[in-house]
């Protein structure tokens, strides 16, 4: 197989990276945008030694399950990856990540519940971070591309409130008219980086956060103004100064504008602090089935003690709060447990308490004091669950485990070593909190093997 060679393949299944696969003479070729069954033309642009890369040419026959996208940035905005094909056809396929993952990285054998889909697949986040550059010498918001920072400019998002969009371009014109530069990652000049918007799905208390290369409060002043009484629901605007030349979006200062420096919301019942560096889950309707579904496999008689690890400000555990004796939850971000603390004060909860510590130093302490978690829950980042964290839960010996994964790869590994430690895996649930793009959450029931 050579480059620049068109080859007509029929696609026969997806990867986690939303590529469809096809072969050619035995040799696989991945191919973005294509969907199981499509029969095209493909031009070849990469060939390795196993496997090569290509881009649709021309679409032979379409498979059933495409359609034509709503979305004017799609493709070229890397925020979207299935927006070619309809959601019953992308749920099956986030089903198969999740099953692959644990059946062929884990080796594991489990119940798998079906996908818990999302019945709002448009407008369901919560947050937006659109970064600022400059087209024609004018500043302009918008998303990246995929695999790059190139900004493709626009604000009209299919995945958040239309409300975010008309935020960012009164911010954007603001701008224009006060000669407000746009930061230029290349040579490190400009004011304004990221405009950050949260809004509170129950509360619908909405957040701007302008990230900037160095505090310029005079310079936003009349914006704020403008901001607060156009939209009634800004409940807070805030600047954070980032004049490091990074990738990470926040600096690690925040100064209120106007108004309050958090806005609050409403997760499972409980009152949320939310400030510009918490951590919240984007889809909340979707969260909020998440967590019941731990829950529930948790299966609380109410007397349990519960530990949640990497708890963040606490949401998770706070969630199941009224179903145990005692929560204990575990997060080494100082801020962090701050906010759950917060969390829990705020929403009239008198059985947690939260330690700011990493896994194993926490694990000893509560060893030492004669605790022992009936249930632990484990909600890791991405890379999954860190050797310390695996030791410190075999250590503390819970008669169950629950763990919720945004990467069913590292959930499935995590749990092959849980298996190899007198753990059994019963049973496994995808949850799509994230629409349109690769991403899929899972949820899994571990049990103490019975001697």
């Amino acid at each position: 197989m050579d480059k620049n060679q068109i080859v007509t393949l029929e696609i026969t299944d997806i990867t986690s990276e939303g590529n469809g696969v096809g072969r050619s003479d035995g040799m696989a070729v991945f191919i973005p945008e294509t969907a199981v069954g499509d029969i095209i033309e493909a031009r070849i642009v990469k060939v390795l030694k196993n496997y090569a890369y290509g881009k649709v040419e021309k679409i032979v026959k379409p498979s059933e399950d495409r359609i034509i996208s709503d979305c004017k940035y799609f493709p070229q905005c890397g925020g979207c990856s299935f927006r070619h094909i309809n959601y019953k056809s992308e749920l099956k396929i986030k089903e198969k990540f999740v099953y692959d993952a644990f059946t062929r990285i884990g080796g594991i054998n489990a119940e798998f519940l079906p996908i818990l889909g999302c019945d709002c697949p448009d407008k369901y986040r919560n947050k937006a971070q659109y970064p600022v550059g400059t087209d024609n010498n004018r500043p302009v918001c918008g998303f990246y591309a995929k695999r790059s920072h190139r900004i493709i400019a626009g604000n009209k998002c299919r995945l958040l409130p239309s409300i975010f969009s008309y935020i960012a371009e009164e911010i954007i014109e603001y701008a224009v008219k006060n000669r407000i530069k746009s930061y230029d990652e290349n040579t490190g000049k400009g004011l304004l980086r990221h405009i950050f918007i949260r809004q509170g799905y129950h509360s619908k208390e909405i957040m701007i956060c302008l990230v900037v290369t160095k505090a310029s409060a005079v310079r936003f002043s009349e914006l704020c103004k403008i901001l607060s009484e156009k939209y009634h629901d800004i409940k807070s605007i805030v600047m954070n100064i980032n004049p490091d030349n990074t990738n990470v979006i926040l600096g690690k200062k925040t100064v209120a504008l106007w108004g309050k420096n958090k806005i609050q919301d409403i997760m499972c019942g409980n009152n949320i602090n939310i400030a510009p560096e918490a951590f919240y889950q984007v889809n909340t309707l979707q969260a909020e089935k998440l967590y019941a579904i731990a829950s529930n496999f948790a299966d609380f008689k109410g007397n349990e003690t519960l530990l949640d690890f990497y708890c963040g400000a606490g949401t998770i555990g706070l969630s199941m709060a009224s179903r145990v004796r005692k929560l204990i939850g575990v997060e080494i971000i100082p801020q962090a447990v701050e906010n759950a603390n917060e969390n829990a004060y705020i929403s009239n909860i008198h059985n947690a308490e939260f330690i700011c510590s990493d896994a194993g130093k926490a694990a000893k302490k509560l060893v030492d004091s004669g605790i022992k978690p009936d249930v632990i829950i484990l909600d890791p980042p991405r890379k999954g669950c860190d050797n310390v964290t695996l030791n410190a839960v075999l250590q503390m010996n819970p008669q169950k485990i629950v763990m919720i994964s945004c990467n069913p790869a590292t959930a499935a590994r995590d749990c092959s070593f849980f298996v190899q430690n007198e753990y059994n895996v019963e049973k496994v649930q995808a949850v799509d909190l994230f629409p349109r793009t690769t991403h899929v959450e899972c949820v899994v029931l571990l049990s103490k093997v019975q001697k």
